[in-house]
């Protein structure tokens, strides 16, 4: 099945799952997946791999659909996107000095195969001062970014293990693997 034969559509509006999905794939459209995020899973691989596959059944496409879905969670409990500034700076003060998870559940479905899978990593946390949140805050809109952060911003992260780009949305080096396998020219 190689890119010219199927058309390749993103589920996701998210712009830097867009910039991401880029530097794999030139060609293919956008979407939005909106869906309702209830899920009755327990396990954070089970709650992030259940809402990619709810966002790719969502959407009506003949050809491969990407859906994604990003979850941070501190001791097993998911912190999704904060709802005003005040859960953002909790979320934040949370986080501070700590290491977390953040898991990213990846669904690719098309006419006749689909394939759904996650990546984990764990992310070390800077110890934040009050202002510090505060500043975070009022310079880089943590409002729609899943734990009130994101790690492009170079600001909150001390260190990582795992992938960069899933954090971010976007499990590249497993997402590649996986698109080859179903016979998706990828960039070198």
């Amino acid at each position: 099945m190689a890119n010219d034969e199927m058309k390749i559509l993103l589920a996701s509006k998210s712009p830097r799952r867009r910039a991401l999905l880029k530097e794999l794939i030139d060609d293919f459209s956008v979407t939005s997946a909106d869906v309702d995020e209830t899920v009755s899973k327990n396990s954070p691989e089970e709650i992030v791999m259940a809402l990619s596959l709810k966002k790719a059944e969502s959407v009506e496409f003949d050809g491969l659909v990407i859906a994604s879905d990003t979850l941070v969670f501190d001791c097993g409990t998911p912190l999704g996107k904060p709802i005003d500034e005040a859960d953002a700076f909790n979320m934040l003060s949370r986080l501070s000095g700590r290491v977390h998870q953040v898991y990213s559940g990846v669904c690719l479905k098309s006419p006749t195969k689909t394939v759904v899978f996650y990546d984990k990593t764990d992310v070390e946390f800077k110890t934040l001062t009050r202002d510090d949140i505060l500043y975070y805050i009022m310079e880089f809109n943590p409002l729609d970014k899943a734990g009130a952060y994101g790690i492009q911003d170079g600001f909150c992260v001390k260190s990582i293990v795992g992938s960069y780009s899933s954090v971010m949305g976007l499990p590249l080096e497993k997402l590649r693997d996986e698109l080859i396998a179903l016979g998706v020219k990828v960039k070198e």
